[in-house]
């Protein structure tokens, strides 16, 4: 008997036409579903972008938005094949229980993130110092935050790390100090002193007047008198005030005469 001729080879040959059509049926929703996932998600960002939502909350939304998208489109086609959804349900929470146990970490930086969404006591843009790590918030994602150094690097933190460190936010605040510390030698006079590194602080456009600068003599080192300055600034302006400041003090102690004390050693000879 031809096996191609046979009942059993229709029957085959129908499951597997049956299916086939299911499967490229599926693939190509698969592929259609994706496309219009991006296009909803990248209309949504830029609605809130327009509407002036914060950047954090713009990209941690488009994120979870994008994240569930996927999920349902998985869920229709697993309908498309025949699954029963009450099954595929079943299967999913099993699944997702199974996978929870093993990812107890993931689990705890996704809450991780709805906290630091929640809370805010970050947002993209800050300069930040979280997890051991220092740089500018890029981006808060469900699962992790990236951070950008000053040298153009990228850093990525899970967010479990972020909420259970300590968080130094350096652009909360619209102001900050500055000090400086300034070691001269003993014989200086400390009135000179203090006229001098006042005026080099006063005279910088960016030093704010309220509160004023600050001079005071903080140690009486092995060998040298060390001053202590202290300006207010705009936050924007710390590293601009910084630099400007130890580079002018150099000129103008020099020009006043004003030594500053170095390491020596002192060789005695029997």
């Amino acid at each position: 008997m031809d096996f191609f001729k046979s009942e059993a080879f229709e029957a085959v040959k129908g499951t597997v036409l049956e299916y086939g059509i299911k499967v490229i049926l599926c693939i190509v929703f698969l592929l259609i579903g994706l496309k219009v996932i991006k296009v909803i998600v990248k209309r949504i960002h830029k609605t809130m972008e327009k509407k002036d939502v914060d950047k954090t909350v713009t990209k941690f939304t488009s994120s979870m938005i994008n994240i569930v998208l996927k999920i349902l489109l998985v869920v229709a086609i697993a309908g498309t094949l025949g699954v029963k959804e009450t099954s595929f349900v079943a299967v999913l929470g099993a699944t997702g229980f199974a996978i929870g146990m093993a990812l107890q970490g993931s689990l705890a930086n996704f809450a991780a993130g709805i906290l630091l969404l929640v809370l805010r006591p970050i947002k993209i843009g800050d300069f930040v110092e979280v997890a051991g790590m220092t740089g500018s918030v890029s981006s808060i994602q469900v699962f992790s935050t990236e951070l950008k150094t000053p040298d153009n690097k990228t850093i990525i933190i899970p967010n479990g790390n972020i909420i259970g460190s300590n968080i130094v936010n350096y652009s909360i605040e619209k102001t900050r100090r500055v000090d400086f510390t300034f070691g001269v030698e003993y014989r200086t006079d400390i009135k000179q002193v203090k006229e001098v590194l006042l005026s080099v602080a006063n005279s910088h456009e960016l030093v704010l007047e309220d509160p004023g600068a600050f001079v005071g003599l903080s140690e009486l080192g092995d060998s040298s008198v060390n001053f202590v300055l202290r300006v207010w600034v705009n936050t924007a302006d710390y590293w601009t005030v910084y630099f400007d400041i130890m580079e002018t003090m150099k000129e103008k102690l020099d020009e006043n005469n004003i030594g500053i004390p170095y390491p020596h050693i002192q060789v005695v000879k029997d």
